[in-house]
């Protein structure tokens, strides 16, 4: 991955990742994170301020690559998208993860934030968000139920298709 001078280099927290109920739950629906991506800028992917930590925004890497490119609504139909927005998330609890130790430090996700990259007359960005909704509470059960925006935006970095970002309470 090529980065400029202005870009940042990032390592994951060297935080002991101890298995535990989230990791079970993970274990037991079949779902393997993805490694944390780098940041491709100045940036932290997550950061912890008390009991809140911010996750930054995560498109849907395979392998440290984006292979999905285009609209919603005119490139790529509205399954495809809820995929992506799986993989977004997946990508955010892997980051998550890494900045935490575990995601049984997780108390509750508070809110998640969806871009998705529509068409002309595309309206249908909550469903596509819903896929990463979903995965959240297939995870953390009622503490993965959240606040929500779903957006429709004419471009992201990358042409990449969906993006999301999110915000958790953590136990100390």
């Amino acid at each position: 991955m090529n980065r400029n001078s202005s870009c940042a280099k990032w390592a994951p927290s060297r935080k002991k990742v101890v298995p535990g109920i989230i990791a079970s739950r993970l274990a037991s629906i079949g779902i393997v994170f993805p490694p944390p991506v780098p940041p491709a800028c100045n940036y932290l992917p997550v950061v912890v301020h008390r009991e809140t930590a911010w996750v930054s925004d995560q498109v849907a890497k395979v392998d440290g690559e984006l292979r999905v490119f285009g609209k919603v609504g005119a490139d790529l139909d509205i399954a495809i998208a809820r995929e992506q927005a799986r993989t977004c998330i997946l990508q955010g609890l892997a980051q998550l993860s890494a900045a935490l130790g575990s995601l049984d430090r997780v108390e509750r996700i508070l809110e998640v934030m969806g871009f998705v990259v529509s068409a002309p007359g595309f309206g249908r960005q909550p469903q596509v968000i819903d896929g990463a909704s979903e995965r959240l509470v297939d995870i953390f059960g009622e503490a993965g139920r959240h606040a929500r925006s779903a957006l429709g935006i004419s471009e992201l970095p990358r042409n990449a298709p969906v993006e999301i970002e999110m915000v958790v309470a953590r136990r100390p």
